[in-house]
């Protein structure tokens, strides 16, 4: 584990205003004794005798509400004898519970870093680790791993690639369907309990907001903010109401940033969950997912976030959430901004100004997430093998356009799993004419939702026949927005060795080969005129794909 980021235990604050009406005095409340105490029983765990293993060293770290104790092999994190109001943690009771609750939640995510909440016993001159004799304090023991490890970390030094961010996607999207939804009668995820935590955030952010040369602009980009979010829950209070009808308030990690992350034995550990209280982590799922999306971009990485994004919606369906994943994207950037306050409350004068820096930096971001997007339809045209799905993966990293995989949804209107293979039993039939007039109709329910919700689409399909294109310029003309065709081209040979490849690589939804190849070249139906004028070439070189994405930028300002 590494040293705590005090910016991460943070992050999901709701009511905690340092600055605020309710200030230090009304809202922390440190039990005098038991941090007294405290503090007495970590000096005496600085000693390597004090561990059942090995210890050469002892390093602490600490932050408002955790002391974390890092011994080489293992860390072993304390939780403070405090009560902050947002938790508490006062009595050795409540921080036995809250460790189990720490390893239940985050080991569904990080099996490998939680490993077991573990006994203090003896007295502060002679403490020892998973001792037998009464407690005198608990930890949650975790594997040590080192700082660079952290995504965030891994992004700064380069290291962070697009497999990461897959992986990463696909992690999230298989937790999320596993864990349990909300009940319909309990609070969690209503409109009402999604608006508090929102609200609070504009309140406490003017409050905490130090006073500096540019505090005046950032407030009016609050005040901006805060009318576009008013109007976004009014707009949106019925599908927030739907969203937890159908299942999709569930209980989440509450706080899912890249600093939360670490790149640990070939696989994303998600650590450092919200333990202490469930209104932070039973949320919609497209919040959290949202954390993710802003934090990407915030940090530079759009192309990551728009990755992240169309990774996640391949996986779960969840094209629907769209329509709130803008409003939850400010709010999420906004929280990070109130934490950047709280640090800049903490700090002293020489780092409190960038801090203030990064507080004004979030909202930015905040507001560039309010924005609404320019909107547009394109639609993919080739034979398989041609270059379709790594040119709409450009084209959705650099434009933010969602995209829909006619390879995903028809296995996903079978019942099937993307990279199911159609040899399957199971998946007999999902190449015949009715299923793919299906899946072209549902392909379009699905573009409709999603421009309706504000966001350009790319739609990768073959298209070959005339009537699949028809389908989708009608859709964009009836929807006012712009269509153009994006044709791959490749050479015969080019094209069967890439199906080659792809089979020999595997990982992919797509089950074409050599025999569907020729049957595609047989039934092809070729661009008319009209077409070809609506039409943007890619052939297999680099420099094609370069000038179309040249053209798309350019037809976007």
């Amino acid at each position: 584990m590494p040293a705590p980021d005090t910016e991460g235990d943070l992050a999901m604050l709701t009511d905690f205003a340092p600055n605020g009406p309710q200030g230090p005095a009304t809202r922390s409340r440190p039990v005098v004794d038991g941090v007294a105490a405290q503090r007495a029983l970590i000096e005496a765990l600085m000693d390597p005798a004090a561990y059942p293993h090995p210890v050469s060293e002892v390093r602490l770290f600490e932050t408002h509400i955790s002391y974390v104790l890092l011994t080489g092999r293992f860390a072993y994190k304390i939780k403070k004898a405090v009560d902050l109001g947002f938790l508490d943690f006062s009595t050795l009771e409540r921080r036995r519970f809250f460790c189990e609750e720490e390893l239940r939640l985050n080991r569904r995510l990080a099996p490998e870093l939680y490993l077991s909440v573990v006994t203090i016993g003896g007295s502060a001159s002679a403490v020892h680790v998973d001792d037998a004799s009464p407690a005198v304090e608990y930890a949650v023991k975790m594997t040590e791993f080192e700082q660079d490890a952290l995504l965030d970390q891994r992004l700064v030094h380069g290291q962070l690639l697009p497999a990461h961010i897959d992986t990463l996607a696909d992690r999230v999207a298989a937790f999320h369907d596993r864990v349990l939804s909300s009940g319909v009668a309990d609070e969690f995820g209503t409109p009402a309990a999604v608006w508090r935590p929102v609200n609070e955030n504009f309140v406490q952010l003017r409050a905490m907001l130090p006073d500096v040369d540019d505090r005046s602009a950032t407030l009016a980009l609050l005040d901006e903010l805060e009318c576009w979010t008013h109007d976004e829950y009014a707009r949106l209070t019925r599908v927030l109401a739907a969203r937890k009808v159908g299942g999709f308030v569930r209980e989440c990690h509450g706080d899912l940033h890249l600093g939360n992350i670490a790149w640990f034995n070939g696989a994303p550990q998600i650590f450092d969950g919200i333990e202490f209280d469930p209104n932070l982590r039973w949320i919609d799922v497209m919040n959290e997912v949202a954390f993710v999306v802003m934090d990407l971009d915030e940090r530079g990485r759009p192309d990551y976030a728009h990755r992240f994004l169309d990774r996640y919606l391949q996986a779960s369906g969840d094209y629907a959430g769209l329509q709130v994943l803008p409003f939850y994207r400010v709010y999420r950037a906004l929280v990070r901004a109130k934490v950047a306050c709280i640090r800049a409350a903490q700090e002293a004068p020489a780092a409190r100004q960038a801090l203030v820096g990064v507080c004004a930096r979030y909202v930015a971001c905040a507001r560039r997430a309010s924005q609404p997007q320019s909107r547009f339809v394109m639609l993919m045209h080739g034979l398989s093998g041609s270059g379709k799905t790594t040119v709409s993966q450009a084209v959705l990293e650099r434009t933010g356009a969602v995209r829909l995989r006619s390879d995903v949804e028809r296995k996903r209107l079978s019942g099937l799993p993307p990279l199911a293979r159609s040899e399957a039993e199971a998946a007999r039939g999902i190449y015949a004419a009715d299923a793919t007039h299906e899946t072209y109709q549902h392909l379009v329910v699905l573009l409709r939702a999603v421009v309706g919700a504000g966001f350009p689409v790319v739609v990768d399909a073959a298209s070959l026949k005339a009537w699949q294109r028809e389908l989708f310029r009608q859709e964009a003309q009836a929807l006012g927005v712009p269509f153009r065709l994006l044709s791959c081209q490749a050479a015969e040979p080019v094209l069967l060795e890439r199906l080659a490849a792809r089979a020999r690589r595997g990982g992919d939804a797509s089950d074409a080969n050599a025999a569907i190849l020729a049957h595609q070249r047989a039934n092809d139906e070729p661009l008319s005129s009209a077409e070809v004028a609506a039409t943007w070439f890619v052939d297999e070189g680099a420099s094609a794909l370069t000038r179309v994405l040249r053209k798309i930028a350019e037809s976007l300002r």
